[in-house]
């Protein structure tokens, strides 16, 4: 793990950058001297690490006491794509303005980004828990598809902040079954570019026997503020 820039913000937490051979990345770590325990931070569908909600959201959880990393996985954010993942966003953003099905759009190009992502999430988890502000636990918050295969491959991972979608490739919605860790469900109500009925039976399927579902009025970027506070407390149950 490289560092590639430093910059200590107002609110105390330090942002540095960082590559891992061809991972890009981005850790918070808060002013603590204490190791702190690690949240994986991922977002949405190949949506860049600088995303401005991300970055908000990231820096709000490292003030409260977390560790907190992202990364741009093989085909997000600035990474290059192929002309086919290219066409398959195209497809997909045409599909749902038109209101025409997407299933089989969303499993051929979300489906491949997931299993490509969790490989180069799972060696950045290895390079953060070497440094020695990183102490672990370690809990994973955001993209629900991506989250749900991490949660059921990598044990490190031991609680999960998901912001609920309906369109989840099949092979996650079957997976679901297998996730025992503690889970908070986040899910927009009116949320236009997912079904909310899947969702809820996604809500359903996951195996854990400790799992909670806030539901709130509004669209896809509508989650309140407050339930950021909330997903603290949330993680501060698990990983402290």
């Amino acid at each position: 793990m490289h560092f590639t820039s430093e910059q200590r913000l107002d609110d105390g937490v330090l942002q540095r950058e960082f590559t891992l051979g061809e991972i890009p990345g981005t850790l918070w770590t808060p002013e603590s001297a204490a190791p702190a325990p690690l949240i994986l931070m991922a977002h949405n569908n190949g949506l860049p690490k600088g995303q401005a909600r991300l970055v908000a959201r990231a820096r709000h959880t490292a003030a409260y006491g977390y560790a907190v990393a992202t990364i741009d996985a093989v085909g997000c954010g600035d990474r290059p794509r192929s002309a086919a993942d290219e066409q398959a966003r195209a497809d997909l953003r045409r599909a749902m303005q038109d209101g025409e099905p997407v299933d089989e759009i969303f499993e051929s190009f979300i489906g491949p980004l997931v299993e490509k992502a969790v490989p180069e999430w799972q060696t950045t988890l290895d390079a953060l828990l070497s440094l020695p502000e990183i102490g672990g636990p370690v809990g994973y918050s955001g993209w629900m598809a991506l989250g749900i295969r991490l949660a059921v491959v990598e044990p490190r991972i031991t609680t999960a902040g998901f912001f609920a979608g309906g369109y989840v490739p099949r092979a996650q919605r079957e997976e679901a079954r297998q996730v025992t860790i503690p889970l908070l469900f986040l899910l927009q109500w009116d949320d236009e570019g997912n079904p909310r009925q899947r969702a809820l039976d996604l809500f359903d399927a996951f195996g854990t026997k400790e799992k909670t579902l806030h539901a709130n009025m509004g669209g896809h970027t509508g989650t309140p503020w407050f339930e950021l506070d909330d997903g603290n407390r949330f993680f501060g149950r698990h990983l402290k």
